[in-house]
């Protein structure tokens, strides 16, 4: 197992955490169609906070479940700048989070 498994873990029910407090979590999830989008981050379908919920966080959850390897590296969070750029003073401590989310996977094991 990565030595950064618990401390992901933590980070993405932080993130959840945040996504509810925002209210940002949808209790419905969205289309079959909407989650098969083949696009970067599902922009033609899913708002990036849906993404989030949706497609982001239960892939890590099977990758930590399963003892897969991590990704070699994370841009979620500049995705989130240019979500969050053009809606000012929102996202800020999600864009915390997933900076840090971002460090973790960059960091050797």
């Amino acid at each position: 197992m990565d030595s950064r498994f618990p401390l992901i873990a933590d980070q993405l029910l932080l993130i959840e955490r945040e996504l509810r407090a925002q209210g940002w979590w949808d209790e419905v999830p969205p289309s079959e169609a909407s989650l098969s989008s083949v696009e970067p981050f599902s922009v033609d379908t899913l708002g990036f906070e849906q993404w989030l919920q949706w497609i982001f966080l239960p892939k890590m959850k099977v990758i930590l479940e399963d003892d897969l390897p991590l990704p070699n590296a994370s841009g979620i969070l500049a995705m989130a700048e240019m979500v969050y750029g053009q809606r000012p003073g929102e996202g800020v401590e999600l864009q915390a989070l997933l900076a840090q989310f971002d460090r973790l996977i960059s960091e050797s094991r």
